[in-house]
């Protein structure tokens, strides 16, 4: 037998005591959603009060902003309001200085009514015979009266006799102006007729001074002209001379094979000059052409053994994949079924571990009393 009443040391018991007590502590720390967290996040906290002051701070500015602001804003008001103050006394004067000026009473539409000396400025009824003023039925004026008779007498005489001075003065410039201008016509029109007749002989000098030169022209390019024609026929004449000794004895004429033959090179010929291939060029050029033949009968027959052999090569590949094919299809039946039992054993071996899981296993239905046994410690 055991012995299991063996006494506990006082350390032991002091510190499972103390155990339990921090486990109890924890549990209302962990258990009680209201004081949950653990501990306090102290740079949270710093933050927070860094931000609450950073905008006490920033509103302090802004109310003083807003104060200094409001301050200028009183300033320029009361500017603007001595401005406008200045501005009408200034426009009070203007207007006093201009009505004092330009509104005088006499400058008044009505003025020549009210005016206290109006009949001290007024004219006379009748200042003369033609007054405008007096008419048919302003009774200052009657037939038979001509106060400025003797005036108009004296002034018509005198205008009669100016008439007749300008007239005269008139007449007197017209005729010295005729006699200037009439003088004038005749010494133009002399002048006229003497240089109409220095340019006439003029003109018949330089006539006859043309008419002089080109005949000379004329006879010197005829001379010019016919020298020029017997040098072209001389030198026709020498020109068909040379021709026909040169087409006598040329390349052309007489085909000579080595005119065609190109300075680039002996293989190359000049095609205007070429007159044919000579016997041995013919027969180098059949020669090769019968060795191109055999060469590309040589060449067919080399094909066609070789296409046999693929051919031969292909029918013994193609026969051994299907051989090949055959083996392959029957590994894979084989595998096939192979794998049709594995899984037929596997079925049968779930079925019957499930058939034992729920008639063995899992017939014990958990109770109120199995639930209840979590979230009771904090571990």
């Amino acid at each position: 037998m055991y012995k299991l009443d063996i006494p506990l040391s006082l350390k032991e018991k002091a510190a499972i005591e103390r155990r339990r007590r921090a486990e109890e502590e924890r549990q209302g720390r962990v258990f009680n959603s209201k004081y949950r967290q653990i501990g306090v996040d102290k740079e949270a906290l710093e933050q927070q009060v860094q931000e609450r002051n950073w905008l006490e701070d920033l509103e302090q500015k802004r109310a003083n902003a807003f104060a200094q602001d409001a301050i200028r804003n009183d300033k320029i008001a009361q500017l603007l309001q001595h401005r406008q103050e200045n501005d009408e006394r200034e426009y009070n004067r203007s207007l006093n200085e201009f009505r004092a000026l330009h509104q005088q009473p006499s400058g008044q539409r009505e003025w020549d009514l009210n005016d206290p000396d109006y009949l001290k400025k007024d004219m006379p009824a009748r200042v003369s015979d033609d007054d405008p003023r007096c008419g048919v039925a302003s009774l200052q004026k009657f037939e038979g009266e001509d106060q400025n008779s003797r005036a108009r007498a004296k002034y018509q005489k005198e205008q009669l006799r100016e008439w007749s001075r300008m007239q005269q003065e008139a007449q007197r410039r017209a005729e010295q102006q005729q006699q200037a201008a009439d003088k004038l016509f005749h010494a133009k029109q002399n002048e006229l007729d003497q240089r109409g007749l220095e340019l006439q002989r003029a003109e018949e000098e330089c006539h006859r001074a043309i008419n002089e030169s080109i005949k000379n022209y004329n006879n010197a390019l005829f001379r010019e002209t016919q020298e020029r024609q017997a040098l072209k026929k001389r030198q026709t004449d020498h020109d068909n001379y040379a021709e026909m000794a040169n087409m006598i004895s040329c390349d052309l004429l007489t085909e000579n094979p080595d005119q065609a033959i190109s300075q680039y090179g002996p293989h190359r010929v000049v095609p205007d000059r070429w007159k044919g291939m000579s016997e041995d060029q013919i027969r180098q050029i059949r020669e090769e052409q019968q060795r191109q033949v055999e060469e590309k009968k040589r060449r067919d027959e080399e094909e066609q053994q070789r296409n046999d052999e693929w051919d031969r090569r292909r029918h013994a590949e193609a026969k051994a994949g299907m051989i090949i094919e055959k083996q392959i299809e029957g590994e894979r039946r084989v595998y096939e079924h192979d794998l049709y039992d594995d899984n037929q054993r596997l079925a049968n071996e779930q079925r019957n571990l499930k058939k034992y899981l729920d008639s063995v296993v899992y017939t014990n239905q958990p109770t109120a009393a199995y639930f209840m046994q979590f979230n009771t410690t904090t571990r």
